[in-house]
């Protein structure tokens, strides 16, 4: 009995010995990458994107040696030790805006991933290119067993491994000539462009549009235009209307430009915004350049004010109105001005009626000028003041209704009387 239990004793201490003693051994092998990107791989010109590469080892140890002398090894000849994933750019249109990325250890069957942002250019040309992809890895070549001890040998390594990415045809505007008309603050104006298809994709029922560039004063009021088939190479002139705030100053600001289209898949897409610079004229304004305003109470007198165009901008069937208040009143209180180009002047002429009892002082009347402007739109300017001096009625006779009107008599009496006396002595 006592000698069964010491054999049984022994089988169990050898099956926990042995397997310690023993050791596998792989002396071939090597890694071997791939590389793919996740997701899809076509983009458009001029898209800023984060590429995914999954980088996968496909290695193999090939030959495995057991040896229950050996030392068992810390590292597989198949795993690619430390390894780095940089994207090139060599044939490509595209930019690469991140380093080369470290993804550590990839052992044999596994993968490891990494990211990109990457720029494609507005300008590239359809189809497929193959992006290089240089893998810098470390690898164990060959290990040599010292008694108890192994020394290693590693390798580096350095390959380029392509990814593919295909560059779809796309619709690329350039603003070949721009023109503006009647853009002037606080009025509506004309901008006209000629755009062309510098891309490679021939678009269908493409829309033109014009957008407003954040909180430019320039505003859109008829933003679109439909230009149908827009083949590359082709050019079209397109014209908006746009509206500049009372708020703007004279300077340039900025409008957005687009062109909406169906492209070669079917599905309605837009091209990347174009920004423009217009400049904007001054706004149209008004001065009361002089007026012939002495007034007398009690009296119906004829009021002359002289308007000038102050503006950059011509006005059209302009006309002049006061506003009569207390002691004045009238019943013909517009005047019509005409058209008036910068600079220009013109008189308009109100009958005014003033109170008997008015005080003498100086009075200011409010005016205001409508008109019509480029694009026939009623307009009206800032009101203006225009100064009417009350001064005493004179008492000389000849300020006199009745006495004007004895003394005309009398001259045209006396005129027909030396006409006959002459005709008669003849």
């Amino acid at each position: 009995m006592r000698r069964q239990q010491l054999l049984v004793l022994a089988l169990l201490i050898a099956a926990l010995v042995a397997p310690a003693m023993a050791a596998d051994q792989y002396l071939y092998g090597s890694p071997s990458l791939s590389a793919a990107i996740a997701g899809t791989n076509e983009f458009s010109p001029g898209d800023t994107v984060t590429l995914t590469v999954t980088l996968t080892n496909s290695g193999l140890n090939t030959y495995k040696f057991v040896d229950p002398t050996a030392v068992a090894r810390d590292d597989l000849p198949n795993t690619a030790k430390m390894v780095t994933a940089g994207l090139g750019t060599t044939g490509v249109p595209i930019t690469v805006m991140s380093d080369p990325q470290f993804l550590g250890d990839i052992p044999g069957g596994r993968s490891a991933t990494a990211t990109y942002n990457v720029r494609v250019a507005k300008d590239a040309a359809p189809g497929t290119y193959q992006v290089p992809l240089q893998v810098t890895y470390t690898y164990l070549g060959s290990a040599e067993q010292y008694s108890d001890s192994v020394r290693y040998y590693y390798d580096t390594k350095t390959e380029t491994i392509p990814v593919a990415i295909v560059i779809k045809p796309d619709l690329l505007i350039d603003v070949v000539d721009v023109t503006s008309e009647y853009l002037n603050v606080g009025t509506e104006g004309y901008v006209r462009m000629t755009l062309k298809n510098t891309g490679y994709e021939t678009a269908h029922a493409a829309v033109a549009q014009i957008v407003r560039s954040g909180t430019s004063p320039i505003v859109p009021t008829d933003a679109s235009a439909y230009l149908g088939t827009f083949a590359p190479g082709e050019t079209v002139d397109v014209t908006f209307k746009v509206a500049v705030s009372t708020e703007a100053e004279t300077q340039a600001y900025p409008l957005n430009v687009q062109v909406t289209y169906e492209n070669s898949d079917g599905d309605t897409v837009a091209t990347e915004t174009t920004t423009l610079g217009l400049p904007v004229g001054g706004k149209t304004d008004f001065a009361v350049a002089s007026t012939t305003a002495s007034l007398t109470p009690g009296a119906k007198s004829v009021l002359e004010v002289v308007y000038r165009n102050i503006g950059d901008t011509t006005v059209y069937n302009a006309q002049a109105r006061i506003s009569a208040i207390d002691p004045f009143t009238s019943n013909d209180d517009t005047a019509y001005l005409g058209d008036l180009a910068p600079g220009d002047e013109a008189t308009a002429r109100f009958e005014v009626n003033v109170d008997g009892d008015a005080t003498l002082k100086p009075y200011g009347l409010d005016s205001e000028i409508r008109y019509r402007d480029a694009l026939d739109n009623s307009q009206i300017s800032d009101t203006m003041k225009v100064q009417v001096d009350l001064v005493p009625r004179s008492d000389s006779p000849f300020t006199n209704p009745l006495v004007l009107a004895v003394l005309a008599v009398a001259i045209l009496g006396g005129g027909y009387y030396i006409l006959v006396y002459r005709k008669k002595n003849r």
